[in-house]
């Protein structure tokens, strides 16, 4: 299975770089996660529950961060074990770029499972995924807003007025003299249709 996909955050490049690498952010963010403690440098132990169609398993596994360039960007790989449900093993790739005020966060997935989530076939399990990055992001922009509410103030209003600037052109006031010009050819047309 392989994923990509962004999102442009308020907070700039390195507070969402100090989120990734905060265990309790990421617990919080991680849908299903009751487990993510650091077992070495860059290495952490996770417990995750996940439902995919009619199956629920709760998985448990190891991720370990490389190729990390602070602020920009690293490599996540993970290996996760569900019992009898089966496993889930890949690698992420994840980016920060200044854009603005704030930053993009992009990613990329490898992953494969197996046992019995396989079996469920690729739509559902490509449906479930996309499902708990889109979930995850939607936690992780909470959480950031949370933590930064000014970041996010000064977007909503930047954004403001990029929305006024493009918006309509403001609409001139009809001058007192033309109601009145009007008025009086609506009344003059009444009395000659009198």
């Amino acid at each position: 299975m392989d994923m990509q996909g962004s999102r442009a955050l308020a907070v700039t490049q390195q507070q969402a770089w100090d989120a990734l690498n905060n265990p309790q952010v990421l617990r919080a963010c991680i849908p299903g996660c009751d487990k993510f403690e650091p077992t070495g440098e860059n290495q952490y132990a996770i417990g995750v529950a996940v439902k995919i169609g009619p199956l629920a398993a709760r998985f448990a596994g190891k991720i370990g961060l490389s190729d990390i360039k602070p602020p920009d960007s690293y490599t996540i790989s993970f290996d996760g074990q569900g019992g009898a449900a089966g496993f889930g093993k890949g690698n992420s790739g994840v980016t920060l770029t200044p854009q603005g005020t704030g930053c993009e966060l992009a990613y990329t997935v490898h992953a494969q499972v197996g046992g019995k989530i396989a079996q469920l076939g690729q739509r559902l399990v490509d449906g479930a995924a996309k499902s708990m990055a889109e979930d995850f992001f939607k936690r992780f922009d909470a959480e950031m807003q949370r933590r930064h509410p000014e970041a996010y103030a000064a977007a909503a209003a930047t954004q403001a007025g990029a929305d006024a600037g493009a918006g309509k052109p403001a609409r001139a006031k009809i001058p007192v003299w033309a109601w009145v010009a009007i008025a009086v050819l609506l009344l003059a047309a009444l009395w000659l249709l009198r």
